[in-house]
This record gives C-alpha cells, sequence and structure tokens, in this order.
C-alpha cells in the first residue's frame, strides 16, 4: 500500500542521474566506477520516494543517444544492469516497488531484455512506488511511438483522424496511466532536459543541482522537494486565480 503523500509533495518525480563519469574521474577512476556508485544513489531515491509517499518515480538510466558511447562503456552498463537486477529486483518486490522498464527493449541482448521482462511480471501487481526506468529511451521517440500506435488505431478503424486531440494521443504514451510529471531534477550540474520525457514534462517543475547523482542522498533530495513546495503551480490561471482556488 502507498504512504500517503504530504502536502507540498510531487506525485511523480522523474530524475536525470547525471554526473557519474565526472565522480570517477575526479577519483582518477574509470568512468565505470562512477555508474557503480550511482547505484547507491538510486537505493537513497527509492527510499526516499516511499518514505514521502511519492506515487512514481522515472530514472533516466540510458538514452538511446547513449549507444554512441564508447563501446567498452556501453558494455560495463549493460553487465551492470544485469547484475542489478539480480541484487535488486528481491528487495525491490519486498518493499512493494512496481519495476518497469519503458523504451525500445528490443535493442538489447535478449538474455537482458529477458530479464527487465521477467522482473516487470514479478512486480507488477506492487502498489508502493511506479518505478520506471527509461533505458534506450528518448522523449522524441516516445512521441513518434505514441503517433505510430495512434496511426494503427485509426487505420483498423477505431477511431478516424479527426479524434485525435492530446489527451488521444497522451494515452498512447509511455507512463500514461501515472500521475502527471510534477518535479523533474537534473544532477550534475548541466541545465538541459536531454531528450526525456518530452511530452510529459510540458507542466513540470524543473529543478537542477550540481551535485553529481553518485553523492545524492535523501538530504539533497529533501532539498528538491522544499524547493518544489515554495513555488506557484498557476498552469496557465494567474496567481489571483490560484489564490482564489
Amino acid at each position: 500500500m502507498a504512504a500517503r503523500p504530504e502536502a507540498g509533495v510531487p506525485r511523480h518525480l522523474a530524475i536525470v542521474m547525471d554526473g557519474n563519469g565526472r565522480w570517477a574521474k575526479q577519483r582518477l577512476r574509470p568512468r565505470t566506477f562512477g555508474h557503480h556508485a550511482g547505484q547507491k544513489a538510486v537505493r537513497e531515491a527509492v527510499e526516499f520516494c516511499l518514505r514521502r509517499g511519492i506515487a512514481s518515480l522515472t530514472l533516466f538510466a540510458f538514452s538511446s543517444e547513449n549507444w554512441r558511447r564508447p563501446p567498452t562503456e556501453v558494455s560495463a552498463l549493460m553487465e551492470l544492469f544485469l547484475k542489478a537486477l539480480d541484487k535488486e529486483v528481491d528487495e525491490l518486490h519486498g518493499n512493494g516497488v512496481r519495476i518497469r522498464f519503458v523504451g525500445d527493449l528490443d535493442a538489447f541482448a535478449p538474455e537482458l531484455s529477458a530479464r527487465m521482462r521477467a522482473a516487470m511480471e514479478r512486480t507488477s501487481a506492487n502498489t508502493a512506488l511506479n518505478m520506471n526506468v527509461a533505458v534506450n529511451y528518448g522523449g522524441r521517440w516516445d512521441i513518434a511511438h505514441a503517433a505510430r500506435l495512434a496511426a494503427e488505431a485509426v487505420a483498423r478503424g477505431e477511431f478516424s483522424a479527426d479524434d485525435i486531440d492530446e489527451t488521444r494521443l497522451h494515452g498512447y504514451t509511455c507512463l500514461a496511466d501515472q500521475p502527471p510529471l510534477d518535479l523533474f531534477i537534473r544532477t550534475g550540474g548541466e541545465r538541459r532536459v536531454s531528450n526525456f520525457l518530452l511530452w510529459q514534462i510540458a507542466y513540470a517543475e524543473l529543478y537542477f543541482t550540481d551535485t553529481l547523482w553518485p553523492d545524492v542522498d535523501q538530504a539533497c533530495l529533501d532539498e528538491a522537494l522544499d524547493d518544489y513546495a515554495r513555488r506557484e503551480r498557476r498552469y496557465g490561471r494567474t496567481g489571483e486565480q490560484v489564490a482564489k482556488g
């Protein structure tokens, strides 16, 4: 059973986990060392969301553009995914976390793809937290994929092209069944969204921190939520209208 969220707490939190490579470089270690260190921050984020009653956590783990990285790093990341699945799924399942991998899973090796699908199936009934892991994902891909699915539905005669509006197209996006994205966090000091959740980010609050991902802890996440709680979310209305409710 999911905890009840506190006032001013986002229902859906997304994080671009940036800074693993630079964290490792500062310590004169290979980039893969930083990726391993970043696993602790993932656990911190999951525990934080469970404690604060956040319904959905979406983590940007591997973008569709990350295939361009050096082959040795990509290979190490794939191995890390496999080990993390073997090590973490039992604990996540025990804590009621529902795991979902979003993105084009067909690009991964059959062994990894099978393990991802098995983890999703095993945790599918859990309700304490939706943990969405974006792998081989891009925001433009998500929108194009949704448009293709809608076009296929039109071809099947389920509705006409004139019936496609924002609400209908949204239903075909990766996270359509989850709360709207409220807070987007990027670690590592960069100030851009990097093709992440482009559709979902429309009215999200953006928060950037210089803290490198392996150094992120619950205190750092508390700072982000404190900043979020101070913001006035108007959705196109005036401040006076918001005040009146």
